[in-house]
């Protein structure tokens, strides 16, 4: 009697745990700080204390004259100076702004590793019509199904002013990264040695949830459509993978396809999903590590710890840069430093901790959220045994054609094996990203990927 008592108190507090969750509206008060106190994406618009980070003034929102999507982009910032480099030697008197992450790599390769830090740039933005839209969901929208879903919002940022981890999470899953694009892209996975295999990727995106008016009840529970081929190396070619990524995810889960072109036969795919490897990464990162995080919370318990100054990547449009080739960037154990830049920005942290009765490769995640953008900068990946495992890093730009800040490149680490993947490499590629890619819904269908795997 007493187990099913205490069984009965334990339905009754996640039933009121869920509830919560779905009143856990902003009021009309609060929305109206949006564009005022805060950004309209819901950061803090002023700076900080001591002048290190600037007040948010809008970002950059057009491209420079002459600029055509498609290109590698002009960086802005280019007569940047370094300001300090950080290194295992001077680490201590920054440790309150690093990751433990980041304190890790300084550490364990510090004969080579090292942060270059640069003036703070607050270059995020957004079109006026994701503004204006989030503004009105910030009084609508909600989590549902114990948190698997969001309901009552569409286009704009879900939960500006967010009171929980979960809300921060659905933020980057929901955030504008732009309608529909185009863009081929190389993934390293780097061995311990600095060898490595680039594999070539074509990639196409449309996204629902960010059209222009677009509605919750219009989405159909889709939000997003992603399309991956495969171009190289040969044993690769040709295998194709289509994802249709959903809002409610309690509701249904994502839906996957893989084409083989050995079989040449189109498969659903339910194990791309969680901690099952990614397409040709060696094992290096997991399929929900893919844009830092994607898909289905419901694996882990999600708390909001606050937010932190810390030194994260960003504005790295060196990284991103024409003028390099992939052998000025992939060296043994990490980047080439001297190409990256960090930067002291605000972000949101939210801790990720496994729960009871679930699997997963990674018992515990760090995340660090841009408060500008609601792009994730850092994540600290625990093994099983709580120890620090796997470190990851987004290095973002301002897309100016749209504008949006989104990665260029995404790095994970794996401190145990001495290797590295890197993401979103495109330095030797004639075409980077398109945003006006002619891509519509009839493009994601299992048709259209048969298609592309005979081309």
């Amino acid at each position: 009697m007493k187990a099913t008592r205490i069984r009965n108190c334990g339905a009754v507090l996640a039933m009121l745990l869920v509830t919560s969750q779905s009143q856990a509206d902003v009021s009309a008060q609060e929305a109206e700080r949006l564009g005022n106190d805060l950004t309209p994406l819901g950061g803090e618009r002023a700076g900080n204390a001591d002048g290190t980070i600037p007040a948010w003034e809008g970002g950059i929102t057009r491209p420079p004259e002459g600029f055509q999507s498609g290109g590698h982009h002009p960086d802005p910032f280019a007569a940047d100076p370094v300001l300090f480099t950080i290194s295992r030697d001077n680490m201590g008197q920054y440790a309150d702004k690093l990751s433990a992450g980041h304190r890790a790599l300084l550490e364990k390769y510090g004969d080579t590793y090292k942060l270059n830090i640069y003036p703070t740039r607050r270059s995020a933005a957004a079109p006026q019509r994701i503004y204006d839209a989030t503004s009105k969901v910030a009084t609508t929208a909600r989590l549902n199904e114990g948190g698997n879903g969001v309901a009552g919002a569409a286009i704009g940022i879900p939960f500006p002013i967010p009171s929980n981890g979960l809300e921060v999470i659905w933020n980057h899953i929901l955030r504008y990264r732009g309608e529909r694009l185009r863009r081929i892209i190389g993934q390293a996975p780097v061995t311990r040695s600095g060898k490595y295999t680039m594999v070539m990727l074509n990639e196409e995106i449309y996204i629902p949830y960010s059209q222009p008016g677009a509605t919750e009840e219009g989405l159909n529970n889709i939000i997003l459509m992603f399309k991956q081929r495969v171009t190289a190396p040969a044993r690769l070619v040709g295998q194709v993978l289509l994802v249709h990524e959903t809002l409610n995810q309690a509701k249904q889960h994502r839906i996957a396809w893989l084409y083989n072109p050995g079989q040449r036969r189109v498969r659903r795919a339910p194990n791309v999903a969680f901690d099952n490897p990614g397409t040709a990464t060696d094992g290096l990162r997991t399929s929900d590590q893919l844009d830092m995080f994607n898909g289905s919370p419901e694996r882990y318990d999600w708390k909001l710890v606050g937010k932190r100054e810390m030194f994260v990547p960003y504005n790295s449009y060196k990284l991103h840069s024409g003028g390099l080739n992939y052998s000025d960037i992939l060296q043994p154990l990490h980047m080439n430093p001297d190409n990256l830049r960090y930067e002291l920005h605000r972000v949101w942290v939210v801790e990720a901790t496994l729960k009871e009765g679930t699997r997963h490769i990674y018992k515990r995640r760090t995340f660090y959220i841009d408060e500008d953008s609601w792009q994730i900068l850092l994540v600290d990946q625990y093994d099983n045994r709580d120890e620090l495992w796997r470190v990851s890093e987004g290095h973002v730009i301002n897309y100016f054609e749209l504008p949006t800040l989104w990665t260029t490149v995404e790095v994970h680490f794996d401190l145990q094996s001495g290797r590295y993947l890197a993401f979103g490499l495109n330095n030797e590629e004639p075409f980077t990203f398109d945003f006006t890619a002619a891509l519509g819904a009839q493009d994601f269908g299992t048709g259209a990927l048969r298609r592309a795997g005979r081309r």
